[in-house]
């Protein structure tokens, strides 16, 4: 028991061992009714609790933290330059960027996360449906994206839950067809590429028979370096790819090898490191350019090819619908389902073997002219190690 004499009396305190620690324990001073006896007993009756187990350290009250409560903006910025670090690909900044500064930063900048509540979200969905700007599969890509961050929110307990998350937070999407290049149709497209004037400077026609002849996606195909490219052995390498799975080894066929040999034989851009498809200026060339000047125009001259024959124009077709092309082909000159998703920089073959059976309906359904321009896409697609096979047989291998 410890006794100290102060201004306003003694003060009393008490120090004791309790579970292998020294322990003090202020109890009071003589203004507060405290004695020396009183400071004795209370020692005696700690150590005997103490002693049966059941004495606890007083533990200070704290005040709890109080939450913080960031803008949705200094949070979605944050956010998405967290993930450019994480080494997010370029286009896909692209299409955060554009649903954040375009879309959810107009509307929500000014709320607080603690402010954006279910009703909220839906007061956003709703106007952009007024709007009329969007349709409703991007409003919803725009919400699925405000739902992305703030589920992160959500694991940072800077909400309680996710207020964007669920089926009834979205509009009544449309599931759009994916539209491609027909075998049929594909040496129309090639062959309009190259005619004079020739598109994107005579680049137009490798670059297409890269995506449909090798299934590149149109960001590996930019990246794409001369070193990558053996020609003697067949092969070209893709590294620049958005999955594992994508960084492989891609077997090109005869026809396509010759077409890459022409060009980069004509090409004036001969270091290993220069891009097989540059620029007039050398330059790694982009998506738009590639849409507005090449497969656009190539697209719009083809048809007028394809109509004189009776064969059904070729739609709106991204570059990247060129994939399911390659994958149609593959099936046709009957290469394993499984070979194909590997050759397309896929881990799972299911797209690929859905692929195949699309192209056994159609082929079914060719008129006269179509079949004959579809054995010339085959023809050109023939790897040239084995016989083409029926694709029905191919489908068939391919599910057993």
């Amino acid at each position: 028991m410890i006794e100290r004499a102060g201004k306003n009396g003694s003060a009393y305190a008490i120090r004791f061992r309790a579970y292998g620690r020294r322990e003090y324990l202020t109890l009071g001073s003589s203004v507060d009714g405290w004695t020396e006896a009183k400071a004795e007993a209370e020692l005696a009756n700690v150590l005997a609790d103490v002693r049966r187990g059941i004495w606890k350290p007083e533990v200070a009250e704290t005040a709890p933290a109080a939450p913080i409560d960031l803008s949705f903006h200094e949070f979605a910025s944050e956010w998405l330059e967290g993930r450019r670090h994480e080494g997010l690909g370029a286009r896909t900044v692209e299409d955060y960027t554009w649903a954040l500064s375009l879309h959810l930063l107009p509307f929500f900048k000014a709320h607080r996360l603690s402010e954006i509540t279910i009703q909220e979200v839906d007061r956003y969905k709703q106007a952009k449906a007024r709007e009329g700007v969007l349709s409703a599969n991007s409003v919803n890509k725009t919400i699925t994206r405000l739902s992305q961050i703030l589920a992160v929110a959500v694991e940072y307990e800077l909400l309680p839950a996710n207020p964007a998350a669920g089926k009834r937070r979205r509009l009544k999407g449309t599931r759009p067809r994916r539209a491609f290049v027909e075998p049929e149709q594909l040496m129309a497209l090639l062959d309009a590429a190259s005619e004079k004037p020739a598109l994107l400077g005579g680049r137009g026609r490798p670059l297409l028979a890269v995506l449909a002849g090798a299934g590149l996606r149109i960001g590996e195909a930019l990246e794409l370096q001369r070193r990558h490219v053996n020609i003697p052995r067949g092969t070209l390498t893709v590294e620049a790819s958005k999955t594992e799975a994508g960084r492989r080894v891609v077997d090109l066929t005869p026809a396509l090898r010759e077409e890459l040999a022409l060009w980069l034989d004509r090409s004036p851009w001969k270091e290993p490191s220069d891009v097989v498809f540059p620029t007039l200026t050398g330059r790694r060339d982009n998506l738009q350019n590639v849409r507005r000047y090449l497969l656009m125009p190539a697209i719009e001259r083809a048809n007028v090819k394809l109509g004189k024959v009776g064969i059904e124009p070729i739609g709106v077709v991204s570059p990247h619908g060129l994939r399911r092309t390659y994958a149609s082909l593959r099936c046709a000159v009957g290469d394993d389902v499984a070979y194909t998703a590997a050759q397309l920089g896929h881990v799972d073959a299911r797209f690929t073997l859905r692929t195949y059976t699309g192209a056994v309906k159609r082929r079914e359904r060719l008129t006269p002219a179509e079949r004959t321009a579809f054995d010339r896409a085959v023809e050109w697609a023939q790897a040239g190690t084995n016989e083409a096979i029926p694709v029905a047989a191919a489908v068939d291998e391919a599910r057993t």
